[in-house]
């Protein structure tokens, strides 16, 4: 099963989306990380083993956050933000993707289609 945590950024329609789907997935919001730095936040999601699904453009950063320095980042970029927005973004992650077998890299999802970036071991 694949571990999530889902950013404050995001609705918590997202992580009811992924649980139907069968995903371990708890927010951010619902352990009361909200409002921690972005280090703390991902290092307390590596410490779990999950990845981290979130729209904060700072995790999409590969300089900061480089593919395989970290369990896996889902980044969402939505044309505009919305719950709607979002969980079409997570739908179409799921139709296109096995998160299963992209440990480590960064997932970029967006209304143009998903990108995957490996770090150097993959």
């Amino acid at each position: 099963m694949t571990r999530v945590k889902v950013d404050e950024d995001l609705s918590e329609a997202v992580v009811e989306f992924l649980t139907r789907r069968g995903f371990d997935a708890v927010s951010v919001r619902a352990q009361g990380w909200s409002g921690w730095p972005d280090d703390r936040v991902l290092a307390g999601v590596q410490s779990e083993g999950r990845w981290l699904f979130t729209a904060d453009k700072g995790f999409g950063d590969i300089r900061r956050y480089a593919p395989g320095s970290h369990h896996g980042i889902v980044f969402f970029r939505a044309e505009r933000e919305s719950r709607a927005a979002y969980l079409a973004l997570a739908e179409s992650l799921l139709a296109s993707v096995d998160l299963a077998l992209l440990g480590g890299a960064l997932v970029v999802v967006s209304h143009r289609g998903t990108r995957v970036v490996r770090g150097p071991a993959a």
